[in-house]
């Protein structure tokens, strides 16, 4: 059954984990005593109704406060399709959290507040998304039963997103106007909203085409490790183990092992239950081949005439995760694909301003939250591709060699 992955953002208190609760909870996706215990822990704290929020925010903080503060996983599945929800949080503070969440997403909900309409966390949710490379974004305006229902106020939000979206690459864009306290148009249609014609949240998670959002053209695979079972079975084995980052992969292939050069030919493809005959993202598999090549942790197999870029001078588009601002002409450990060096930061050539889009090319200080292009020297060279072209071998973090800490999330450009 084929996986979707998907994040929900938007500002604080525009429902974003009482959204992915009534998800839950219409699609008959949480147990009766799950029910209960919020059901429970709703009255306790004298609400209304159930606050089907508190499924998914799981911090004694996050429930003392009303806000979601963690990333938070949820797993759900219907006949048609599986789902992993990451809930993130909408203060400014936690922005960083919302970058690792989206990472991986297929598909962003960002969430708007009917009654407010567009915020700063909204531009910023919707660049970083972009930034992100998620192919699909769905804008649900929330709180629909807070004003009565009304058209115009959904036109008149849908129109401001359009227009500020028209400056940024989004590749595809959906309005679904919902209550995710009440259940409108989350997973059954709302009677309240009858000049509403689209379709369902769930339906729209169900049937978004997905199947194209992998790279099949570039062929990358990272090798990971080297597998030698020192066995008598498999006395002669070597294979080398890995995730396929991107592109087909089949037994008789020519390839190219770099930075070496060196060329061979797959002998076969591995996995747990046995040998395949096609392999393709994100499949984690292992590849012998048919010469005796050394191959070791970093490098990659690609295919003679589709190549990555290589290069040591790189320039990326970073997000800034700590509380320590980027330090110019800093010395930073960098981790890419299955990589590992260290880079220096050259140069800051602009922060972006995420409201208006501007480039501020005289503010170099760049802290926590701040989304900025910045070009790095590597120690090594890294085979790469453009992130607009492979999520994959185009994405690599910046990592504070003295604490060890994740301090940038960036995107190759």
């Amino acid at each position: 059954m084929e996986l979707l992955r998907f994040t929900t953002a938007g500002s604080v208190d525009d429902g974003k984990s009482t959204l992915i609760g009534r998800l839950l909870y219409d699609s008959k996706s949480i147990f009766e005593d799950q029910y209960a215990a919020i059901e429970e822990s709703s009255k306790r704290k004298g609400d209304a109704t159930v606050n089907l929020a508190l499924l998914t925010d799981g911090l004694r903080a996050e429930r003392e406060q009303g806000i979601t503060i963690d990333v938070a996983y949820r797993y759900f599945a219907t006949p048609k399709r599986k789902f992993i929800i990451a809930d993130t949080p909408g203060h400014i503070q936690y922005t960083r959290n919302m970058v690792t969440g989206a990472s991986t997403a297929n598909l962003a909900i960002i969430l708007i507040d009917a009654r407010l309409g567009i915020q700063e966390q909204t531009h910023r949710h919707t660049i970083i998304a972009t930034l992100l490379g998620i192919p699909h974004i769905v804008f649900c305006v929330n709180k629909m039963d807070l004003v009565d229902y009304a058209e115009d106020v959904f036109e008149n939000i849908k129109a401001d997103i359009e227009a500020f979206a028209s400056k940024l690459n989004v590749i595809d864009i959906r309005f679904v106007p919902i209550s995710a306290l009440k259940g409108d148009n989350v997973v059954h249609p709302s009677e309240n909203m009858p000049w509403y014609q689209g379709s369902t949240l769930l339906y729209l998670l169900e049937t978004i085409h997905i199947g194209s959002d992998h790279n099949h053209i570039d062929c990358r695979f990272p090798v990971q490790g080297v597998i030698r079972p020192q066995s008598t079975e498999y006395h002669d084995f070597r294979g080398y183990a890995g995730r396929i980052a991107s592109g087909i992969f089949k037994p008789g292939d020519e390839v190219v092992v770099l930075p070496s050069g060196f060329t061979s030919t797959i002998r076969a493809i591995h996995t747990f239950n046995g040998e395949i005959e096609e392999a393709f993202a994100p499949m984690s598999v292992t590849i012998t081949l048919t010469d005796d090549i050394d191959v070791s942790r970093g490098d990659m197999i690609v295919r003679e005439n589709n190549q990555p870029e290589v290069s040591q001078d790189i320039d990326l588009m970073v997000c800034w995760l700590h509380e320590k601002p980027l330090q110019p002409n800093g010395k930073y450990a960098i981790r890419h694909t299955t990589n590992d060096a260290r880079c220096l930061i050259k140069e800051v050539r602009y922060k972006l301003d995420i409201n208006t889009l501007h480039r501020h090319e005289e503010d170099k200080v760049i802290g926590m939250n701040d989304i900025a292009r910045v070009k790095i020297r590597s120690t090594k060279p890294l085979l790469y591709d453009r992130y607009a072209r492979n999520r994959e071998t185009g994405s690599l973090i910046l990592i504070d060699e003295g604490t060890n800490e994740t301090v940038g999330a960036a995107m190759i450009l």
